[in-house]
């Protein structure tokens, strides 16, 4: 939201200062989060800070452009990168996989990331049916003493579903210290548990993983432990909700793979074994070994089997999963499309494009007559304002900020509340903080004229709505979940307030009265309880 006088720039948050905030506040994160992220992030994390402290003494005018420069080559494109490979890999696409992993490799060389395409090349020949050919590839890295090499070793025995080899190699080879640092190590052990029947030991460890793991992580890492744990343990119904709601980027294959193991362990020998009949037609060379595995091996019954203190454990994890998927919004929001937001953004953009055929969006004049918010006018009986102005924007840098939190925040918001509560409580912050803006000039005689626009305070308003229903998870179901993203919610506001008090263009007025207002209103639509629409 900001207001704009015939005397200022529309918009003098310039591009520079932007820079400066996203690369500070990015940076900033990965360095708290330093005992989640490996060595090599940490270190691109130091330089481009280093950078930026820098340029900003040195060339303060070009310092977000040179950090924001380095910030796009050395942490943007390889994020989304390797983010694109492990999808690819997640839907067991491997040929694909590899030659992603090949050109992205060299914008982050540390960390086993140079190495990594071998292998993904070595699970497209195993997928092929060349499982000679691929142990051949995979081995010539295999190793106790690299991240590559554990991974090569895990990858090795998983094709020859050789779970026992597996969970005495981790026990006899890998520390605990290392297993606390490579998430995904611990979780091939985790299954070699559940594949070998030892069930109390699996949830004992998938404890570990949430103590270990459970703050501020991917939320994929999580659910994985999870879905090991429910499957094995015969949880039919929670394997198919986190099935339904965590894991739709993989494969058909495997999400039937784990659907049929829960089935076969809760006693369904019938429903599995067609449904493993079904995966044998058209599933690849290691999926059909690791059926093969998983009809020879010894029935086991979870129930019988499992002590009563993992009985306990087998609760607690049923009941973090409904939690997760109350309070953790991104899960929602992987799982369903958020209509009202992507249409409230693609209006946003309709009326951008409609001010620029005007004059352009850094007009007052066509601002006005388009329906931007003048206290006086508003007043005079013009309250129409209040709800156009949430619409209009100066220049394409704040129509793209106010966008992107929308996307995100909004996306939120609509996953836990619906889009019709949604929409009441977007226009509700919008408007509502509009007219605190209005009526906050008006009493203030000697403020000079000015006329505002932007969504900011109905973006912002969509924060406080989340902070709202993550503190009632916390206060009324003591959800874990909801505790800890409500602390990444505070964080995200005081760095937006610290934002507005380093730009005096940017109404604080407008984004405080958008937070409080959000902030009401979700507490207000909210129900604990709720299922999620």
């Amino acid at each position: 939201m900001l207001p704009l006088s015939p005397s200022a720039l529309l918009f003098s948050m310039t591009f520079n200062l932007f820079l400066i905030q996203l690369v500070l506040f990015t940076c900033v994160v990965m360095l708290v989060r330093g005992r989640q992220l490996s060595h090599g992030w940490l270190i691109v994390a130091g330089l481009v800070l280093t950078s930026l402290m820098l340029s900003f003494f040195t060339v303060p005018d070009w310092a977000g452009l040179i950090s924001g420069g380095l910030w796009v080559v050395l942490i943007l494109l390889p994020i989304v990168g390797f983010a694109h490979v492990n999808r690819l890999v997640s839907q067991e696409r491997y040929q694909r996989a590899w030659k992603w992993a090949n050109l992205v490799k060299w914008l982050h060389p540390a960390d086993g990331y140079v190495e990594y395409p071998h292998l993904l090349k070595g699970l497209h020949l195993a997928q092929q049916g060349h499982l000679e050919e691929a142990k051949q590839v995979i081995s010539r890295y295999q190793s106790a003493n690299t991240p590559t090499g554990r991974n090569a070793t895990v990858i090795l025995y998983r094709m020859s579903a050789d779970w026992e080899g597996l969970q005495q190699w981790v026990e006899d080879c890998v520390p605990q210290l290392m297993l606390q640092k490579e998430p995904w190590l611990w979780l091939n052990y985790l299954r070699s548990l559940g594949e070998v029947g030892d069930l109390n030991a699996l949830l004992q460890g998938m404890e570990q993983l949430e103590q270990t793991f459970g703050r501020n992580t991917n939320p994929q890492l999580l659910n994985t432990g999870r879905l090991y744990g429910m499957a094995f343990c015969g949880q039919v119904d929670q394997v198919k909700r986190l099935l339904q709601q965590g894991f739709i980027t993989y494969s058909e294959q495997t999400r039937q793979f784990w659907l049929a193991t829960a089935e076969l362990r809760a006693g369904h020998a019938t429903t599995a074994l067609a449904l493993f009949a079904d995966l044998r037609r058209f599933g690849d060379r290691p999926l059909q070994t690791a059926i093969d595995y998983r009809l020879t091996a010894p029935r086991i019954d979870p129930f019988t089997v499992l002590t009563e203190p993992a009985r306990l454990l087998l609760l607690q994890f049923r009941l973090a999963i409904a939690q997760e998927f109350r309070y953790n919004s991104w899960t929602a929001l992987v799982a369903k499309k958020s209509y009202a937001t992507y249409s409230l953004i693609g209006l946003n953009l309709v009326v951008f494009g409609f001010s620029t055929a005007m004059g352009g969006t850094n007009d007052l004049e066509v601002l006005y007559r388009l329906g931007a918010l003048l206290p006086e006018a508003v007043f005079a009986g013009e309250w129409w304002r209040l709800m156009t102005a949430i619409f209009l924007h100066a220049g394409l840098l704040h129509l793209a900020a106010n966008m992107l939190g929308l996307y995100v925040f909004g996306a939120l918001v609509e996953a836990t509340l619906g889009y019709k509560k949604f929409l009441c409580c977007y226009f509700f912050c919008g408007i509502g903080s509009m007219l605190t803006v209005a009526t906050i000039a008006m009493l203030n005689s000697q403020a000079p004229w000015q006329i505002t626009v932007g969504a900011s305070g109905a973006v912002l308003g969509m924060v406080g709505a989340e902070a709202a229903i993550q503190l009632k998870g916390w206060r009324l179901e003591k959800a874990k979940i909801a505790r800890d993203r409500l602390r990444l919610i505070v964080l995200v506001v005081v760095f937006q307030l610290l934002s507005d008090l380093a730009t005096p263009q940017v109404s604080l007025i407008g984004h405080l009265s958008g937070v409080s207002l959000g902030f009401f209103a979700g507490s207000v639509l909210f129900r604990v309880g709720q299922k999620s629409p």
